[in-house]
């Protein structure tokens, strides 16, 4: 029961830390923070990178103790534990070969889809009501998805197209527009990459575009079609 506690607490303590990362990755896009807090920044993601690194090896020991050498591999080789290590190893690469792996690290925003799998009760009224609450854990990933994939989008064309376009990408928080736009499949024109990186990742994430929209439009209209099926069913009884 007290390992439960330690586990939670440690879980809670790591969201967040995700969290603090990711907002201080978005912040440090801005030239005028990161020159008045750079060194802030630094040491912050030093510590970040300990804990998680701590964190990491703790979840190996864990998983051998409780299960042996396969659970220890289990879970190295498991979705959660691939994005922990990407989470950490761009830091420790950047330190031998001098990389840019920073928007690696939003890639752990992941990990917060365990938060979503307690469900919540909650009274219907009307029939629109109840169709998207009985669906409401797919809409809620879909949501949560498509918010990890604007920060994830932003982060990368910050990256690639920055220098190429300063005054278009300036940071990661003015990319989060072309982000958005080019994922709802909108794509007003005014902000487009022109780098040979950027125009492959931009026609990437276009498709993946048109899957996160298309998921939530059917899972809907199937939901809301299922409802009115069954309000009928009950005037007929």
């Amino acid at each position: 029961m007290k390992l439960k506690k330690v586990h939670s607490f440690i879980d809670k303590f790591i969201y967040i830390l995700i969290f603090l990362n990711v907002g201080a990755m978005i912040l440090e896009s801005h030239v005028s923070i990161k020159e008045a807090y750079g060194a802030s920044f630094h040491v912050f993601e030093i510590i970040s990178i300990v804990i998680f690194s701590a964190e990491y090896i703790y979840r190996i020991i864990h998983a051998s103790y409780k299960e042996g050498t396969k659970g220890a591999f289990a879970y190295v080789f498991s979705f959660y534990g691939l994005i922990d290590l990407i989470s950490i190893l761009p830091f420790y690469l950047n330190q031998l070969i001098k990389i840019d792996g920073r928007f690696f690290r939003i890639l752990r925003l992941f990990r917060l889809t365990r938060i979503f799998k307690v469900g919540r009760k909650s009274k219907s009224l009307k029939v629109f009501t109840r169709a998207l609450m009985s669906v409401k854990s797919e809409l809620t990933f879909t949501l949560f998805l498509s918010v990890i994939t604007i920060l994830f989008s932003s982060s990368a064309i910050y990256y690639l197209e920055n220098e190429a376009q300063p005054e278009k990408f300036s940071s990661i928080t003015e990319s989060i527009w072309w982000a958005t736009v080019s994922l709802a499949t909108v794509g007003y024109g005014d902000v487009y990459p022109i780098t040979v990186g950027g125009k492959i990742f931009a026609s990437l994430i276009s498709l993946v575009g048109i899957a996160i929209v298309a998921i939530p439009t059917g899972v809907i209209s199937a939901a809301f079609v299922e409802e009115i099926y069954k309000e009928r069913i009950k005037r007929k009884m």
